[in-house]
């Protein structure tokens, strides 16, 4: 193994939309779960993570679905505001990245992306590349997010693992000729790893 996938929603760091929603209904006469439906149930946050829609296209297409009265700027910090560090993978990282090069593999949209991009810098400074959905124009668990992904691996599909939370991801990634490693709250994320071969002396 030469290469390690990374995701970040759920692996490198935990979100709850009801955090970002808990802060626009004050500019919304809907109620939290109206306004979450409205910002988050349509094709607009797809399209978004995919990169087919800039942030000003799915603020005007949310801020008009959840009646909002908020400036883009508003939307976008409350938007941003989802994320909790999960520091049992987060530790782990600096001594993967002394043997394997680590890839960053997120379905995320611009503004999440450059919110915990700068959070996360002390992890994510450990990455030698970064692929989020939304510059790839595809997400997981398209084959084209992958084929995407594998340009920046620097190694051959079978030299490649990747950790994620969903296991259509994992699936996907297998297809793709991956390894690959379904993370959930509660593993010992250290103990799968060196199960799975990878090495972290």
């Amino acid at each position: 193994m030469k290469t390690i996938f990374i995701d970040f929603g759920n692996v490198l760091g935990f979100f709850d939309h009801r955090r970002a929603v808990a802060q626009l209904v004050a500019h919304s006469p809907l109620d939290a779960d109206a306004l979450d439906r409205a910002v988050y149930g349509g094709q607009a946050m797809d399209d978004y993570e995919s990169g087919a829609i800039t942030t000003a296209e799915f603020f005007g297409t949310s801020r008009v679905a959840g009646m909002l009265t908020c400036s883009q700027a508003e939307f976008v910090r409350a938007f941003a505001d989802i994320f909790t560090r999960n520091d049992h993978v987060c530790d782990v990282i600096p001594a993967l990245a002394k043997n394997y090069r680590l890839v960053l593999a997120s379905n995320t949209c611009d503004a999440h992306y450059l919110r915990y991009a700068e959070d996360y810098a002390d992890v994510l400074g450990h990455f030698s590349a970064r692929c989020p959905s939304h510059e790839a124009k595809a997400r997981k668990p398209l084959a084209a997010y992958y084929e995407y992904c594998q340009e920046y691996a620097h190694a051959r599909p079978g030299e490649c693992l990747l950790l994620d939370d969903l296991p259509k991801n994992i699936a996907a990634a297998e297809a793709h000729g991956w390894a690959g490693l379904l993370y959930h709250p509660g593993l010992d994320v250290r103990a799968e790893l060196v199960a799975a071969g990878i090495v972290l002396d």
